[in-house]
């Protein structure tokens, strides 16, 4: 099972270059970022349980492009898988994101992880003219369109919310026939949205199940729902605990990488994290 890092990198954090090259010097197999483009300051949406409840935290607002930030760490590593963990695919252009994610993948040499997921604070998607109660159907049409463009040499896709005229992309992504794509979610939907179309999926764990031994059974039982063989999907967790107890179980049930909850650190404190983290969890894991 592959040991990575989720960070919020922000412009009062250590840098993505720095960061993924400690990553990756500490031994570490990935590192994922986050996305959110703003936080409109007129809000009812609420954190939910999963992600901690309470009051949005400040960092929130101040999340680097993520594309951007992996570019940075790209050019400064030559092992770690870099992740988008995850992408609002629902708030973005999907033929310029369909263009990132395949230059990303080419300065990267083949090392990025499409993770995406469907949002959760509503006035943020509303601004982007999203239909939050749409969301998940669009960018299921969305993920469907890009994969024509990364595959066909003539792409085109015609859905319900989604329509792609017959047109030329490339570059064609280094990973063929593209990255793998995380579906992130804890929820019957999100699960069975990864079942039916995704190659991972990305659950953050809910505090009464933290190990996800009642997740991942449902989760198996419906790819095999929706007519995938249940091995060739994968399970990875993101925002994973540094408990070895709960990675071990993991390990046991087959999951292919818990990605540690790093959150956002200045330059000073990531360092001893990282240290700290490759002690106590890397070691004993390996």
């Amino acid at each position: 099972m592959e040991i990575g890092i989720a960070a919020f990198c922000t412009d009062q954090t250590i840098g993505p270059t720095r960061l993924a090259q400690e990553v990756e010097s500490h031994g570490f197999d990935s590192l994922f970022v986050t996305e959110h483009t703003h936080i409109p300051i007129s809000r009812d949406t609420s954190v939910p349980y999963v992600y901690g409840g309470g009051s949005l935290q400040d960092f929130y607002k101040r999340t680097f492009d993520p594309f951007v930030a992996l570019t940075a760490a790209a050019i400064s590593t030559e092992r770690i898988r870099l992740g988008t963990g995850i992408c609002l695919l629902a708030q973005r252009d999907m033929i310029i994101t369909a263009k990132e994610v395949a230059t990303l993948d080419h300065l990267s040499n083949g090392r990025f992880v499409f993770g995406i997921g469907f949002g959760w604070i509503r006035e943020e998607a509303e601004n982007h003219g999203v239909v939050f109660s749409e969301r998940q159907k669009l960018v299921r049409e969305k993920i469907l369109a890009m994969k024509a463009l990364w595959t066909e040499e003539v792409a085109s896709f015609r859905g319900e919310l989604i329509q792609l005229e017959e047109c030329w992309m490339w570059p064609k992504p280094k990973q063929s026939p593209y990255p793998p794509i995380y579906v992130g979610g804890s929820g019957p939907s999100a699960m069975r949205h990864a079942a039916e179309w995704a190659d991972v999926w990305f659950p953050t764990p809910h505090p009464d199940d933290r190990t996800l031994e009642k997740a991942i059974p449902r989760f198996r039982a419906m790819v095999e729902e929706s007519g995938r063989d249940p091995d060739s999907v994968g399970v990875a967790v993101s925002s994973a605990p540094d408990d070895v107890g709960v990675l071990d179980r993991y390990r046991e049930q087959g999951v292919r990488a818990a990605i540690l909850r790093f959150g956002q650190k200045p330059t000073d404190e990531a360092l001893r994290s990282l240290d700290e983290l490759s002690e106590s969890v890397l070691e004993p894991m390996r």
